[in-house]
């Protein structure tokens, strides 16, 4: 594989794979969005037309490119709206503020869902791995998406603060906070994604930091545990307002 100015270049094969999957046709495309649409209305989420197109339109992306890249083991469409699509949209309400990183985005869970739903934020997707930072890249490009921007980076070697911080079985909390915390602004909130409550990780977490709380997550469709740990920083790890002054 060689490598051009915006990542590696497929391999013929993959490009002929890629080709050979089509845009879903209108036919197909109806019953995902009547699953999202149902999906939407169980978790009290109102979308705007542009918005759900835009959604399905990142699981057709998705669906083309990993067939040759393999960027989640779900490979039915309608599993990917379930599993991908409502499972990220189900900790909308509990995002808040100006900017997002996401980190460990892989395939863009759960930042570009959240990025579709509210366009206007500025958002971060971070990911190490090459061929998913490339995705990414192209994924942000077809769909349009002005204010989200792509790091191909460790955690740890991203600058700035955000808002928000997303992380979907991105790593324990105590690993996730290690590596990322300094990326969380003073007033800040770190959702954390888990599938089972991590009642055994909740001792880890870094004194920096406290658990505000642990919200079971109902995901329609899912017939799984979902759960999500909501963080701030403790108040001792927050400077004054005027300090330094």
């Amino acid at each position: 594989m060689t490598s051009g100015r915006d990542g590696p270049i497929l391999p013929r094969a993959r490009h002929r794979a890629l080709r050979k999957t089509q845009v879903f046709s209108v036919a197909a495309r109806d019953p995902l969005r009547k699953r999202l649409d149902a999906g939407l209305a169980a978790l009290g989420i109102a979308l705007d037309d542009a918005a759900i197109e835009r959604l399905l339109d990142y699981v057709d992306l998705l669906e083309r490119w990993n067939a040759a890249y393999n960027l989640t083991a779900v490979r039915d469409p309608a599993e990917m709206v379930t599993r991908h699509l409502i499972d990220s949209l189900a900790i909308l309400p509990y995002v808040s503020g100006a900017t997002l990183a996401d980190l460990g985005s892989g395939a863009g869970l759960p930042g570009i869902p959240l990025a579709i739903a509210a366009p206007a934020r500025e958002t971060l997707l971070v990911d190490s791995n090459g061929k998913k930072a490339r995705f990414l890249r192209e994924a942000v490009r077809r769909l349009g998406l002005r204010h989200v921007r792509v790091a191909e980076s460790r955690v740890e070697d991203v600058a700035g603060t955000f808002d928000c911080i997303t992380a979907r079985a991105f790593a324990s909390l105590g690993e996730m906070l290690g590596w990322g915390g300094h990326l969380l602004a003073p007033d800040g909130v770190w959702l954390a994604m888990k599938g089972r409550a991590p009642e055994d990780e909740l001792d880890a977490v870094p004194r920096e930091f406290r658990v505000e709380k642990v919200v079971t997550l109902n995901v329609p469709g899912l017939d799984a545990e979902r759960h999500l740990v909501i963080l701030k920083r403790s108040a001792s790890s927050v400077a004054p307002a005027n300090a330094g002054s």
